[in-house]
């Protein structure tokens, strides 16, 4: 692990996004949440892997998050994308019916909520399309994930192994080995995802793209 914050595609030096759409809401629901939780600026970037500057952007609504990192910041305060993107309805419905509206979108990547909000397991319906950079961040955090492949193909990379996914596959895995995934055909990928949200000094750490090695060996 690496003591500081990491520098990955959402840290990547750039022009600022100005807000857009649905995640404007989101800039200050973050801020609010880390003062919930009695953070500093300074101490939640080093929680969520992040410098403060980028989290103080994320902030003023001067940057937008990525799925990814909506993940990571939902760790780090304990609580949901669905709080962040300030879905709180006052009971929640335990259906969620084919065709509901909701769907966000975060540097490139679509998706859609499967399951209630608030609950100790998140369910998500994921479009992930090729070739945008969220392939190419490795994520460590504590929990566990399980993925189904609706569609597409998808690579898996888990710890030093690199799998690909068909439609029907699916993975489950401890959120602690290092992992990232990214479409591996011209279409994207739609997958079904379901994770934990443990809290710990862990919670979050997005750390950037594994330095080059040795092509690992493939698995079906």
């Amino acid at each position: 692990m690496t003591p500081g914050p990491a520098t990955g595609p959402d840290e990547a030096a750039g022009p600022e996004e100005a807000p857009g759409g649905e995640l404007a809401a989101v800039a200050p629901q973050l801020r609010e949440l880390r003062r919930r939780a009695g953070l500093t600026l300074e101490a939640a970037a080093a929680r969520a892997g992040l410098s403060p500057a980028h989290l103080s952007r994320l902030e003023t609504g001067r940057r937008q998050p990525s799925l990814p990192l909506l993940l990571t910041l939902a760790r780090t305060y304990g609580t949901t994308v669905s709080e962040l993107l300030g879905e709180t309805p006052a009971v929640a419905d335990p259906i969620v019916r084919a065709g509901a509206p909701g769907a966000r979108e975060a540097d490139g990547w679509t998706y859609w909520q499967a399951g209630s909000s608030g609950r100790g397991m998140q369910a998500l319906r994921v479009h992930v399309p090729h070739g945008r950079g969220q392939g190419e961040l490795v994520r460590v955090h504590p929990g566990e994930e399980w993925l189904y492949v609706l569609s597409g193909r998808l690579r898996l990379h888990l710890g030093e192994g690199e799998h690909l996914l068909e439609p029907g596959d699916s993975a489950h895995f401890d959120s602690l080995t290092p992992h990232r995934i990214a479409a591996a055909g011209p279409g994207g990928c739609d997958l079904l995802f379901v994770h934990t949200l443990l809290q710990s000094s862990l919670a979050g750490l997005c750390l950037g793209a594994a330095p080059s090695a040795p092509a690992p060996a493939r698995h079906r």
